[in-house]
């Protein structure tokens, strides 16, 4: 058993501990965000569009090389052959559309766009501080003569 003084001791010390545990929390928590701050202040607009297509190609770029794999193992079955071929194929086509799309709303005037197209949804992302509904308008207009998809499962948003 431990004796009263022990279990003063380990209280103590669990006490110090969570104070200090507090005490880092508050610092490092302060100190993140100021440096997210500065860092988003500095984030431009043009920087972000860069980012994210060269993401999305790495991406893009990393998947077809998993796909080939499986269409070039000798020991990969033939369901596994098919399957790697459909899923290239599918992401070969959601890149077309992606340009396609991207290519036919900057032709609308806008300085910069990014879609992101899937099965289920389509995410365009504008380079302007706010849309009008007209321009919304002309955005889905687009998007709906390249793919049949219901305005819910459209997203516009604008970025600085």
């Amino acid at each position: 058993m431990l004796t009263k003084k022990k279990k003063v001791i380990i209280l103590v010390s669990m006490l110090v501990l969570l104070v200090i545990t507090g005490f880092l929390n508050i610092m490092l928590n302060t100190t993140t965000e100021e440096a997210s701050s500065l860092s988003n202040s500095d984030y431009s607009s043009s920087s972000f569009f860069a980012t994210c297509r060269a993401d999305r190609t790495l991406t893009r770029t990393e998947t077809m090389n998993y796909y080939e794999e499986i269409l070039n193992n000798a020991s990969s079955s033939q369901e596994a052959k098919n399957n790697a071929e459909t899923q290239i194929n599918s992401l070969i086509e959601a890149m077309t559309i992606e340009v396609t799309m991207e290519g036919l709303i900057k032709a609308k005037g806008f300085s910069e766009a990014l879609v992101n197209y899937s099965s289920t949804y389509i995410n365009v992302i504008i380079q302007s501080s706010e849309l009008t509904e007209m321009e919304v308008a002309q955005i889905v207009e687009i998007i709906q003569s390249q793919v049949e998809r219901d305005i819910d499962y459209i997203k516009i948003i604008p970025v600085e």
